[in-house]
C-alpha cells in the first residue's frame, strides 16, 4: 500500500523494525528537549503529515518498552488519525512514572499502525435479536 507523506522533520521516515511488525515507530520532532514531570502530559510534534486513502485510519499506540521501562504512554490510546486529516501528526504523551522523563529530538515516542475500517449506516429498530449472552458484561461470566 502506498501512502503519501510529507516529512518536515530532520528524522527518517517511519519504518517497521522487523519484517512482521504491525507498527512503525514515530519520532519526536523537537528544537529542544522536552521534560515530562510525573503525571504531566504534552503534545509532541512529529513533523509528519500523511494522506491516507478513504477507508483507512492511522492508529497511534504506545511503545511497550517506553511504557514498561519508563512509564511513558500515549494518553488517548489508540489515537486515531482520520483519512481526511491533513495536519501534523502530534502525539499526546503522559508520564505515569515517579521520575522526570526527557524527550529528545529523534526519540522513538510511539508506534503507528495503518488499519482499514468500515463506515457504518445505522438501521434504527425497536428490538435487537436475542443471544445467549444477552446484556451480560463486565465480568458477568465469573471467569478470571
Amino acid at each position: 500500500m502506498q501512502v503519501k507523506i510529507v516529512n518536515k522533520s530532520r528524522n527518517e521516515l517511519p519504518a517497521y523494525s522487523t519484517k512482521l511488525s504491525a507498527g512503525m515507530d514515530l519520532r519526536a520532532n523537537l528544537d529542544q528537549p522536552v521534560t515530562l514531570k510525573p503525571l504531566q502530559r504534552a503534545l509532541v510534534p512529529t513533523g509528519l503529515f500523511i494522506e491516507l486513502p478513504e477507508g483507512y485510519e492511522a492508529q497511534v499506540r504506545p511503545r511497550s518498552g517506553l511504557a514498561l521501562k519508563k512509564g511513558i504512554t500515549v494518553l488517548n490510546t489508540p489515537g486515531t488519525i482520520d483519512a481526511d486529516y491533513r495536519g501534523e501528526i502530534g502525539v499526546i504523551l503522559i508520564n505515569l512514572s515517579q521520575e522526570d522523563f526527557v524527550i529528545e529530538n529523534g526519540e522513538r515516542i510511539c508506534q503507528m499502525v495503518i488499519s482499514s475500517h468500515e463506515t457504518v449506516e445505522w438501521d434504527l429498530v425497536e428490538v435487537l435479536e436475542e443471544t445467549e449472552r444477552g446484556a451480560g458484561g463486565f465480568g458477568h461470566t465469573g471467569k478470571n
